[in-house]
């Protein structure tokens, strides 16, 4: 199957071929080495000049990259340009990629590539992967380092019972996420395939890591049964058993589809019988008393001859459960498996619609039943979405030893807040936190902050925290929240705020810089300049702060009007300390940093370079307004910074009103 989608790409390559204009004598050379690389010896390839090297690595398919790495990293030359332009093949030319190491990027453009080369996708760039290389022969190759495995509905998934089961054999050793998505019913005829890759990877493999997107509450109950947790849904598996009748017609069937080198290693093992698992599933789509399908019935209508167990398969564990659009049905299922579910460490529940009050109640006191036998393995919890504020108490209250929290919150009504009227549950006294990461998401819409100033109070451990989109009455203000974190958080070293009004709190800003040791600091959208009479003096007050914060490496201002104020974050690298920051955040549409502007910040920092290279996020500012202007800029830049930019039109959009509200 694999084979003839590989000719396919190939045939259509060749007739959509664009036509070459003139080439150096150079450039021909790489081309033509780049076809050929596996007749090339490999030393003499190798001892090439470096720079001759790094023009080749534009041109080599993943097969040669990945037996090229080794000995191109023992000589000081990186691939991470060669995987960048392989990822931008497949996601365009404009999409910007946040990838900082070359292991991160090989990792991202193999995941990628693998996934739609398996399930027959003919992206831009394809037909370069496989052009002188077997396919089959370049997924075992890329398995080998496959980390995640998305499951989708696919033919291509029956080539796993066929020609590619060394494949699976090898992604069971290596992948260690499946993410299932599409599979509103798994236990259906036609997706037999995919229960039984899932089973594999799940039970014979290294999967601990689980992604579902809304399945059936009788699938996530055969997924969840018997993987860490003592749970058995008694209505979902308290079933008849129809009797599983071997099939004499199945070792034939198997055998059309055997290779000759199948036959030549397996011509002295006698061939398993194949049970009628089509018939266990007809049996449940008509209607009749439903049949469990047990993973023992999956290994052996599908395994290699001389594969089938005759005992029961192993159960795998599932240690990080992440279902997205839960619905009710599907919660209902979860919640009783999690107070024995002790491997359990890391879970996340994203809903498409707001939690009632006792479903959260009812997910608090299952997870407090877990946390009291004393063996919990849970450290890392995300819910979406809370009706009240006052519920994030309740959680940590049931599972006070967690050490990362991110909820979104959506109230409804007015938000009680943690001593209302209209509270969900009985006030706790929140004792000392092991909270180490908070993420709290509120869609701009009115929510008390006392619940999170309470949490922050009792999170002295706190490293990372993100707020997002809170809104208050007319007459509050932030400033709690920021003294909170100034008075009790004294260990943090990531702080996002996004989406809050702090155009009143620049006092509360600086004093907050004065008592940290921030590594990473972000004021997305947060409106600094909305209400200054003297927009220079505060950002260079706002400038002073930060270059005292010695340990700051990345600053995000994006979404803050800056506009024509942004040459002046170039005295971040003046005098004497200058900032040590490496990265650095304008962009999004209201910042607005015209050519003229963006020019300038590149003229002063050639004046007061940074100590080290700036990365530079210019992404949706109007580069358009002026383009010669724009390219002189990045041209004064180059030399300093690393820019992140994309082909935004600003013409396109209501930029100009925007930027001057």
């Amino acid at each position: 199957m694999h084979e003839a989608y590989a000719e396919e790409v190939l045939q259509l390559a060749a007739k959509t071929a664009p036509t070459r204009s003139l080439s150096s004598l150079k450039l021909i050379c790489i081309r033509v080495a780049s076809r050929h690389v596996a007749d090339i010896d490999m030393d003499a390839l190798i001892g090439l000049p470096a720079s001759l090297i790094k023009d080749l690595l534009p041109h080599l398919s993943i097969y040669d990259l990945i037996r090229l790495q080794p000995a191109l990293n023992q000589r000081g030359i990186s691939t991470q340009s060669a995987w960048v332009l392989i990822l931008k093949d497949i996601k365009g030319g404009h999409r910007v990629l946040d990838l900082h190491s070359e292991d991160e990027s090989k990792q991202e453009a193999m995941d990628t590539c693998f996934q739609l080369m398996f399930y027959g996708f003919k992206y831009k760039g394809v037909a370069k992967q496989i052009f002188n290389v077997n396919i089959t022969t370049l997924f075992l190759v890329m398995a080998k380092y496959i980390k995640q495995f998305y499951l989708r509905p696919s033919q291509f998934l029956q080539t796993f019972a066929k020609e590619q089961r060394a494949l699976l054999t090898i992604l069971e050793g290596s992948v260690g996420i499946v993410d299932v998505k599409h599979h509103k019913d798994l236990l259906k005829t036609e997706s037999q395939f995919a229960l039984y890759v899932l089973h594999r990877l799940l039970d014979h493999g290294q999967a601990k890591e689980l992604i579902i997107y809304g399945l059936d509450p009788a699938m996530l109950n055969w997924i969840l049964q018997d993987r860490g947790s003592q749970h058995a849904h008694q209505q979902l598996t308290s079933v008849h058993r129809s009797s599983l009748v071997a099939n004499p017609t199945a070792a034939a069937d198997n055998s059309a589809t055997r290779t000759d080198g199948d036959l030549e290693t397996e011509e002295d093992v006698l061939p398993c019988k194949r049970p009628k698992l089509d018939d266990t599933f007809r049996e449940r789509e008509a209607g009749t008393p439903q049949s469990t399908v047990e993973p023992e019935l999956l290994c052996q209508a599908f395994a290699l001859y001389g594969s089938c167990l005759t005992g029961s398969c192993p159960r795998g564990q599932i240690c990080s459960l992440q279902i997205q659009e839960c619905g009710r049905s599907t919660l209902g299922v979860l919640v009783p498996f999690l107070p024995t579910w002790l491997c359990l460490r890391s879970l996340t529940i994203q809903s498409c619609w707001i939690f009632r009050v006792s479903e959260v109640q009812s997910l608090a006191k299952s997870l407090k039943q877990l946390w009291q036998t004393s063996r919990s393995s849970l450290v890392d919890l995300g819910v979406a979405v809370l009706p009240q504020t006052a519920l994030m108490e309740l959680l940590l209250d049931a599972c006070p030893g967690l050490h990362s929290l991110s909820l979104e919150i959506h109230p409804l009504g007015v938000d009680p807040g943690p001593r209302g009227s209209g509270m969900a549950h009985e006030p706790t006294d929140l004792q000392e936190l092991s909270l180490k990461k908070l993420s709290v998401k509120v869609p701009q819409v009115l929510a008390d902050i006392r619940s999170i100033t309470a949490v922050l109070k009792h999170s002295p451990h706190l490293t990372s925290l993100h707020i997002s989109g809170i809104r208050l009455p007319t007459s509050s203000s932030h400033r709690d929240l920021l003294r909170s974190i100034s008075e009790s958080n004294h260990r943090l070293r990531t702080l996002h705020l996004e989406d809050l009004n702090l155009a009143d709190c620049h006092q509360d800003i600086l004093n907050l810089l004065r008592n940290c040791m921030l590594e990473e600091l972000s004021l997305k959208d947060c409106r600094l300049l909305e209400k200054c009479s003297d927009r220079e003096s505060f950002l260079q007050q706002l400038i002073d702060s930060l270059k005292q914060v010695r340990s700051l490496q990345s600053l995000g201002l994006s979404q803050n009007r800056l506009a024509k104020s942004a040459p002046t974050l170039a005295e971040l690298f003046t005098g004497s300390p200058s900032s040590a920051v490496k990265r650095l955040d304008l962009r999004q549409v209201s910042n607005f940093i015209q050519p003229a502007e963006l020019l300038e910040l590149g003229q002063r920092l050639r004046t007061h370079p940074p100590p080290q290279r700036l990365t530079l996020d210019l992404r949706r500012n109007p580069w358009d307004r002026d383009r010669e202007m724009w390219h002189d800029a990045l041209r004064t830049l180059r030399p300093l910074c690393d820019f992140m930019t994309d082909g935004w039109k600003s013409r396109n959009t209501m930029a100009d009103h925007i930027s001057n509200m």
